[in-house]
Protein backbone atom coordinates (compact mmCIF):
# COMPACT_ATOMS: atom_id res chain seq x y z
CA UNK A 1 0.00 0.00 0.00
CA UNK A 2 1.70 3.52 -1.49
CA UNK A 3 1.16 6.13 1.28
CA UNK A 4 0.15 9.74 0.19
CA UNK A 5 2.16 11.87 -1.65
CA UNK A 6 3.31 15.24 0.04
CA UNK A 7 4.98 18.06 -1.95
CA UNK A 8 7.17 20.95 -1.82
CA UNK A 9 6.09 24.16 -3.20
CA UNK A 10 8.94 24.12 -4.93
CA UNK A 11 12.53 23.61 -5.63
CA UNK A 12 15.33 25.16 -3.18
CA UNK A 13 18.13 26.69 -4.64
CA UNK A 14 21.20 24.79 -4.85
CA UNK A 15 23.60 25.19 -1.84
CA UNK A 16 27.26 26.50 -3.40
CA UNK A 17 29.76 24.94 -1.66
CA UNK A 18 33.31 25.86 -1.78
CA UNK A 19 36.65 25.93 0.28
CA UNK A 20 39.19 28.37 1.02
CA UNK A 21 42.08 29.27 -1.29
CA UNK A 22 45.23 28.44 -0.31
CA UNK A 23 47.87 30.20 0.74
CA UNK A 24 50.33 29.91 -1.65
CA UNK A 25 52.08 32.94 -3.49
CA UNK A 26 52.32 36.38 -2.19
CA UNK A 27 49.13 38.34 -1.53
CA UNK A 28 48.51 41.55 -2.42
CA UNK A 29 45.90 43.07 0.10
CA UNK A 30 46.80 43.70 3.40
CA UNK A 31 45.30 40.72 5.58
CA UNK A 32 42.92 41.01 9.06
CA UNK A 33 43.03 38.39 11.51
CA UNK A 34 39.90 36.93 13.36
CA UNK A 35 38.75 34.49 15.58
CA UNK A 36 37.62 33.05 11.99
CA UNK A 37 41.25 32.94 10.81
CA UNK A 38 42.82 35.30 8.19
CA UNK A 39 40.47 37.30 5.53
CA UNK A 40 41.21 40.27 3.57
CA UNK A 41 40.19 43.93 3.80
CA UNK A 42 37.60 42.78 1.03
CA UNK A 43 35.61 40.85 3.60
CA UNK A 44 35.28 43.61 5.95
CA UNK A 45 34.14 45.68 3.95
CA UNK A 46 31.27 43.23 2.43
CA UNK A 47 30.79 42.43 5.97
CA UNK A 48 30.15 46.32 6.65
CA UNK A 49 27.72 46.13 3.76
CA UNK A 50 25.71 43.15 4.69
CA UNK A 51 25.15 44.56 8.48
CA UNK A 52 23.47 47.78 6.93
CA UNK A 53 21.07 45.54 4.36
CA UNK A 54 18.11 44.60 6.01
CA UNK A 55 16.75 41.32 5.48
CA UNK A 56 13.26 41.33 3.61
CA UNK A 57 10.09 40.74 6.30
CA UNK A 58 12.78 40.60 9.49
CA UNK A 59 13.95 43.17 11.77
CA UNK A 60 17.73 42.18 11.62
CA UNK A 61 20.51 42.51 8.78
CA UNK A 62 22.53 40.37 7.71
CA UNK A 63 25.12 39.86 10.18
CA UNK A 64 23.06 40.40 13.46
CA UNK A 65 20.74 37.63 12.26
CA UNK A 66 23.29 35.33 12.05
CA UNK A 67 22.93 34.64 8.41
CA UNK A 68 27.00 34.95 6.80
CA UNK A 69 28.19 30.96 6.59
CA UNK A 70 31.25 32.46 4.96
CA UNK A 71 33.30 35.09 3.47
CA UNK A 72 36.08 35.17 2.57
CA UNK A 73 36.00 38.07 0.33
CA UNK A 74 35.54 36.57 -3.22
CA UNK A 75 32.79 33.90 -2.40
CA UNK A 76 29.87 34.71 0.37
CA UNK A 77 27.43 32.37 1.80
CA UNK A 78 24.09 33.26 2.87
CA UNK A 79 22.01 30.96 5.28
CA UNK A 80 18.37 31.96 5.99
CA UNK A 81 16.22 29.87 8.10
CA UNK A 82 13.00 30.90 6.54
CA UNK A 83 12.19 31.11 2.53
CA UNK A 84 11.61 33.78 0.43
CA UNK A 85 9.12 31.90 -2.24
CA UNK A 86 9.44 34.72 -5.54
CA UNK A 87 11.16 37.15 -3.98
CA UNK A 88 14.29 35.14 -3.57
CA UNK A 89 15.86 36.14 -6.76
CA UNK A 90 15.53 39.54 -6.17
CA UNK A 91 17.01 39.42 -3.32
CA UNK A 92 19.85 37.55 -4.80
CA UNK A 93 20.85 39.84 -7.42
CA UNK A 94 20.80 42.54 -5.30
CA UNK A 95 23.16 41.39 -2.73
CA UNK A 96 25.56 40.24 -5.41
CA UNK A 97 25.37 43.87 -6.43
CA UNK A 98 25.69 44.99 -3.05
CA UNK A 99 29.28 42.66 -2.11
CA UNK A 100 30.62 43.32 -5.60
CA UNK A 101 30.29 47.40 -4.98
CA UNK A 102 31.96 47.10 -1.42
CA UNK A 103 34.75 44.48 -2.61
CA UNK A 104 35.44 46.41 -5.87
CA UNK A 105 35.22 43.36 -7.79
CA UNK A 106 33.13 40.41 -8.44
CA UNK A 107 31.61 38.32 -5.20
CA UNK A 108 29.81 34.99 -5.75
CA UNK A 109 27.21 35.19 -3.51
CA UNK A 110 24.99 31.70 -2.62
CA UNK A 111 21.69 32.50 -0.60
CA UNK A 112 19.59 29.21 0.96
CA UNK A 113 17.20 28.20 3.28
CA UNK A 114 17.60 25.89 6.02
CA UNK A 115 14.39 25.37 8.58
CA UNK A 116 15.72 24.97 11.96
CA UNK A 117 13.89 23.29 14.88
CA UNK A 118 12.97 25.85 17.43
CA UNK A 119 13.01 25.65 21.00
CA UNK A 120 9.44 24.71 22.57
CA UNK A 121 8.13 25.12 26.72
CA UNK A 122 10.33 24.21 28.99
CA UNK A 123 9.99 20.33 30.03
CA UNK A 124 8.91 19.68 26.40
CA UNK A 125 10.36 18.09 23.31
CA UNK A 126 9.93 18.61 19.44
CA UNK A 127 8.21 15.50 18.32
CA UNK A 128 9.71 13.32 15.91
CA UNK A 129 9.96 14.48 11.90
CA UNK A 130 8.15 17.58 12.99
CA UNK A 131 10.73 20.86 13.10
CA UNK A 132 8.23 23.45 14.08
CA UNK A 133 4.72 23.55 15.41
CA UNK A 134 2.69 26.83 14.88
CA UNK A 135 -0.50 26.94 17.04
CA UNK A 136 -2.74 29.43 15.11
CA UNK A 137 -5.25 30.57 17.74
CA UNK A 138 -8.28 33.29 18.04
CA UNK A 139 -10.00 34.12 21.52
CA UNK A 140 -13.35 33.99 19.88
CA UNK A 141 -14.97 32.27 17.10
CA UNK A 142 -16.06 33.83 13.93
CA UNK A 143 -12.80 35.69 13.20
CA UNK A 144 -11.49 33.72 10.78
CA UNK A 145 -9.22 31.83 12.07
CA UNK A 146 -9.58 28.71 10.03
CA UNK A 147 -9.30 30.75 6.86
CA UNK A 148 -6.11 32.03 8.01
CA UNK A 149 -4.64 28.80 9.44
CA UNK A 150 -5.14 27.35 5.56
CA UNK A 151 -3.98 30.21 3.91
CA UNK A 152 -1.27 30.08 5.90
CA UNK A 153 -0.24 26.67 5.71
CA UNK A 154 -0.65 26.68 2.05
CA UNK A 155 1.25 30.20 1.32
CA UNK A 156 4.67 28.12 3.23
CA UNK A 157 4.26 25.83 1.08
CA UNK A 158 4.40 27.61 -1.99
CA UNK A 159 7.39 29.49 -0.76
CA UNK A 160 9.31 26.00 -0.65
CA UNK A 161 8.25 24.77 3.18
CA UNK A 162 7.34 21.03 4.01
CA UNK A 163 3.78 21.70 5.88
CA UNK A 164 1.48 20.10 7.63
CA UNK A 165 -2.16 21.34 8.84
CA UNK A 166 -3.90 19.46 11.93
CA UNK A 167 -7.74 20.86 12.58
CA UNK A 168 -7.86 21.26 16.35
CA UNK A 169 -10.96 22.29 16.16
CA UNK A 170 -12.74 18.84 17.51
CA UNK A 171 -16.28 20.91 17.97
CA UNK A 172 -16.41 22.18 14.78
CA UNK A 173 -13.83 20.72 12.34
CA UNK A 174 -13.37 22.98 8.77
CA UNK A 175 -10.38 21.98 7.30
CA UNK A 176 -12.00 18.83 5.79
CA UNK A 177 -13.83 21.47 3.48
CA UNK A 178 -11.56 24.18 2.85
CA UNK A 179 -8.76 21.46 1.72
CA UNK A 180 -11.67 19.67 0.03
CA UNK A 181 -11.30 16.45 0.95
CA UNK A 182 -13.37 13.63 3.23
CA UNK A 183 -10.99 10.64 2.40
CA UNK A 184 -10.96 9.20 5.27
CA UNK A 185 -7.15 8.37 7.13
CA UNK A 186 -5.90 4.88 6.35
CA UNK A 187 -4.19 3.18 9.38
CA UNK A 188 -0.74 0.62 8.13
CA UNK A 189 -0.94 -1.07 11.39
CA UNK A 190 -4.34 -0.78 13.04
CA UNK A 191 -2.31 1.89 15.61
CA UNK A 192 -1.63 4.27 14.00
CA UNK A 193 -2.98 6.76 11.00
CA UNK A 194 -1.50 8.29 7.74
CA UNK A 195 -2.26 11.78 7.01
CA UNK A 196 -4.45 12.65 4.61
CA UNK A 197 -2.68 14.47 1.29
CA UNK A 198 -4.39 17.61 0.41
CA UNK A 199 -3.30 20.40 -2.23
CA UNK A 200 0.37 19.09 -1.21
CA UNK A 201 -0.26 19.32 2.80
CA UNK A 202 -0.48 16.35 5.11
CA UNK A 203 -3.14 17.05 6.68
CA UNK A 204 -4.77 15.75 10.22
CA UNK A 205 -8.74 16.60 11.52
CA UNK A 206 -11.11 15.07 13.62
CA UNK A 207 -13.53 15.39 10.65
CA UNK A 208 -11.83 12.80 8.51
CA UNK A 209 -13.08 9.91 11.01
CA UNK A 210 -16.47 11.50 12.70
CA UNK A 211 -19.93 12.42 10.81
CA UNK A 212 -19.50 16.17 10.44
CA UNK A 213 -23.13 16.64 10.87
CA UNK A 214 -23.53 15.26 14.03
CA UNK A 215 -22.83 17.40 17.21
CA UNK A 216 -19.56 16.04 19.37
CA UNK A 217 -20.43 15.65 22.59
CA UNK A 218 -17.48 15.96 24.55
CA UNK A 219 -16.02 17.15 27.91
CA UNK A 220 -12.79 18.51 28.10
CA UNK A 221 -10.50 16.22 28.95
CA UNK A 222 -11.77 13.73 26.13
CA UNK A 223 -11.20 16.64 23.48
CA UNK A 224 -7.87 16.84 25.31
CA UNK A 225 -6.59 13.33 24.61
CA UNK A 226 -8.40 13.31 21.25
CA UNK A 227 -6.45 15.67 19.90
CA UNK A 228 -3.22 14.69 21.27
CA UNK A 229 -3.87 11.25 19.84
CA UNK A 230 -4.22 12.88 16.27
CA UNK A 231 -1.41 14.59 16.57
CA UNK A 232 0.89 11.34 17.97
CA UNK A 233 -0.60 8.75 16.44
CA UNK A 234 0.05 10.32 13.01
CA UNK A 235 2.61 9.10 10.52
CA UNK A 236 3.77 12.71 10.13
CA UNK A 237 6.61 13.04 7.61
CA UNK A 238 9.10 15.17 7.32
CA UNK A 239 7.58 18.65 7.88
CA UNK A 240 9.47 21.98 8.58
CA UNK A 241 6.10 23.28 10.01
CA UNK A 242 2.87 21.85 11.63
CA UNK A 243 0.33 24.33 11.59
CA UNK A 244 -2.38 23.47 14.32
CA UNK A 245 -6.08 25.39 14.10
CA UNK A 246 -6.85 25.34 17.40
CA UNK A 247 -10.26 25.46 19.16
CA UNK A 248 -11.01 29.23 19.98
CA UNK A 249 -11.14 30.92 22.88
CA UNK A 250 -8.85 30.33 25.90
CA UNK A 251 -10.65 28.23 27.80
CA UNK A 252 -9.17 24.86 29.83
CA UNK A 253 -9.29 22.49 26.53
CA UNK A 254 -7.31 25.43 25.02
CA UNK A 255 -4.88 25.93 27.99
CA UNK A 256 -4.14 22.05 28.33
CA UNK A 257 -3.43 21.96 24.65
CA UNK A 258 -0.93 24.58 24.41
CA UNK A 259 1.07 22.94 28.12
CA UNK A 260 0.99 19.49 26.45
CA UNK A 261 1.99 20.26 22.84
CA UNK A 262 5.57 21.20 22.07
CA UNK A 263 4.23 24.62 20.16
CA UNK A 264 7.57 26.87 18.53
CA UNK A 265 5.22 29.56 18.06
CA UNK A 266 1.62 31.35 17.83
CA UNK A 267 -0.46 33.69 15.94
CA UNK A 268 -3.28 35.49 17.36
CA UNK A 269 -6.08 35.93 14.41
CA UNK A 270 -8.36 38.79 15.58
CA UNK A 271 -11.13 41.60 14.12
CA UNK A 272 -10.80 45.05 14.68
CA UNK A 273 -13.98 45.06 16.87
CA UNK A 274 -13.40 45.61 20.25
CA UNK A 275 -15.02 43.05 21.64
CA UNK A 276 -12.68 40.56 19.43
CA UNK A 277 -9.94 42.28 20.83
CA UNK A 278 -10.57 42.06 24.19
CA UNK A 279 -10.63 37.72 23.63
CA UNK A 280 -7.51 37.71 21.65
CA UNK A 281 -5.53 39.61 24.32
CA UNK A 282 -6.81 36.71 26.74
CA UNK A 283 -5.79 34.38 24.11
CA UNK A 284 -2.28 35.81 23.96
CA UNK A 285 -1.84 36.18 27.65
CA UNK A 286 -2.36 32.56 28.05
CA UNK A 287 0.21 31.70 25.46
CA UNK A 288 2.78 33.79 27.63
CA UNK A 289 2.03 32.22 30.89
CA UNK A 290 2.79 28.82 29.13
CA UNK A 291 6.14 30.12 27.72
CA UNK A 292 5.31 29.90 24.18
CA UNK A 293 6.50 33.17 21.84
CA UNK A 294 3.81 35.27 20.46
CA UNK A 295 4.50 36.02 16.82
CA UNK A 296 2.61 38.31 15.95
CA UNK A 297 -1.13 39.67 15.22
CA UNK A 298 -3.16 39.00 12.11
CA UNK A 299 -6.09 41.40 11.70
CA UNK A 300 -8.38 39.44 9.90
CA UNK A 301 -11.92 41.69 8.35
CA UNK A 302 -9.33 44.54 8.84
CA UNK A 303 -11.41 46.53 5.79
CA UNK A 304 -13.65 46.05 2.92
CA UNK A 305 -13.19 47.54 -0.51
CA UNK A 306 -16.09 47.81 -3.07
CA UNK A 307 -15.91 45.97 -5.86
CA UNK A 308 -17.49 48.60 -7.97
CA UNK A 309 -15.86 51.95 -6.95
CA UNK A 310 -13.32 50.60 -5.00
CA UNK A 311 -13.82 52.43 -1.79
CA UNK A 312 -12.81 50.88 1.08
CA UNK A 313 -14.62 50.87 4.49
CA UNK A 314 -13.70 49.77 8.35
CA UNK A 315 -17.06 47.90 8.59
CA UNK A 316 -15.73 46.42 12.12
CA UNK A 317 -13.74 49.30 12.96
CA UNK A 318 -9.85 50.50 12.27
CA UNK A 319 -6.19 49.86 13.44
CA UNK A 320 -7.57 47.80 16.40
CA UNK A 321 -4.84 45.30 15.66
CA UNK A 322 -2.42 47.45 15.78
CA UNK A 323 -3.81 48.92 19.07
CA UNK A 324 -3.68 45.27 20.20
CA UNK A 325 0.00 44.69 19.41
CA UNK A 326 1.40 48.21 20.24
CA UNK A 327 -0.28 47.53 24.08
CA UNK A 328 1.14 43.75 23.96
CA UNK A 329 4.54 44.50 22.52
CA UNK A 330 4.27 42.30 19.12
CA UNK A 331 4.10 43.05 15.96
CA UNK A 332 1.25 43.15 13.55
CA UNK A 333 2.20 40.62 10.49
CA UNK A 334 -0.90 41.68 8.06
CA UNK A 335 -4.23 42.87 7.88
CA UNK A 336 -6.87 41.10 5.81
CA UNK A 337 -9.89 42.41 3.86
CA UNK A 338 -13.50 40.99 4.60
CA UNK A 339 -13.97 39.34 0.86
CA UNK A 340 -16.75 37.25 -0.20
CA UNK A 341 -14.08 35.86 -2.89
CA UNK A 342 -12.09 34.33 0.03
CA UNK A 343 -15.48 33.00 1.98
CA UNK A 344 -15.67 31.01 -1.92
CA UNK A 345 -12.89 29.71 -2.37
CA UNK A 346 -12.78 28.54 0.88
CA UNK A 347 -16.28 26.46 0.66
CA UNK A 348 -14.86 25.27 -2.31
CA UNK A 349 -12.32 23.50 -1.07
CA UNK A 350 -9.10 25.49 -2.79
CA UNK A 351 -8.53 28.81 -0.55
CA UNK A 352 -7.42 31.82 -1.86
CA UNK A 353 -3.50 31.59 -1.86
CA UNK A 354 -4.58 28.37 -4.23
CA UNK A 355 -7.66 29.56 -5.72
CA UNK A 356 -6.38 32.76 -7.18
CA UNK A 357 -2.48 32.76 -6.39
CA UNK A 358 -1.95 36.16 -8.38
CA UNK A 359 -4.59 38.38 -6.18
CA UNK A 360 -4.18 40.67 -3.79
CA UNK A 361 -5.43 38.68 -1.27
CA UNK A 362 -3.31 36.00 -1.76
CA UNK A 363 0.02 38.24 -1.98
CA UNK A 364 -1.22 39.27 1.44
CA UNK A 365 -1.60 35.72 2.91
CA UNK A 366 1.87 34.97 1.11
CA UNK A 367 3.48 38.26 3.01
CA UNK A 368 2.15 37.36 6.27
CA UNK A 369 3.27 33.94 5.98
CA UNK A 370 6.81 35.18 5.37
CA UNK A 371 6.52 37.40 8.32
CA UNK A 372 5.83 34.59 10.38
CA UNK A 373 8.45 32.53 9.51
CA UNK A 374 10.51 35.20 9.98
CA UNK A 375 9.90 36.13 13.18
CA UNK A 376 10.24 32.00 14.35
CA UNK A 377 13.61 32.30 12.85
CA UNK A 378 14.81 35.12 14.15
CA UNK A 379 14.01 33.70 17.77
CA UNK A 380 16.87 31.00 17.00
CA UNK A 381 19.34 32.68 14.84
CA UNK A 382 22.82 32.95 16.49
CA UNK A 383 24.69 36.07 16.78
CA UNK A 384 26.01 37.74 14.18
CA UNK A 385 29.54 37.08 13.97
CA UNK A 386 31.58 40.37 15.65
CA UNK A 387 33.77 42.88 13.46
CA UNK A 388 37.07 41.58 14.14
CA UNK A 389 39.98 44.14 14.66
CA UNK A 390 42.44 44.75 11.54
CA UNK A 391 45.69 43.65 12.01
CA UNK A 392 48.14 44.11 9.33
CA UNK A 393 50.29 41.86 8.66
CA UNK A 394 53.82 41.31 7.27
CA UNK A 395 54.80 38.30 5.22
Amino acid sequence: MHGPQFTRGRIRPGRVIHSRASRGGRMTQPRVRSQAGVVTISTEAIAAALAADPIPYLDADWISAGAVRSNDGQRVELVLGFYLGDRHSATLEHLRGLCAQAAGHEVAVSLTTEIGTHAVQRGLRPLPRIHNILAVASGKGGVGKSTVSANLALALLADGARVGLLDADIYGPSQPRMMGTSERPQSPDGKTMLPVAAHGLATMSIGYLIDVTEPTIWRGPMVTQALQQLLTETQWPELDYLIIDLPPGTGDTQLSLVQRIPVSGSVIVTTPQDIALLDARKGLEMFRKVQVPVLGVIENMAFHRCGNCGEVSHIFGEGGGQRLADATGVPVLGHLPLDAAIQQAADAGHPTVLADPDSENARAYRDIARRTAAGLAGRVQGQGARFPEIVILDD
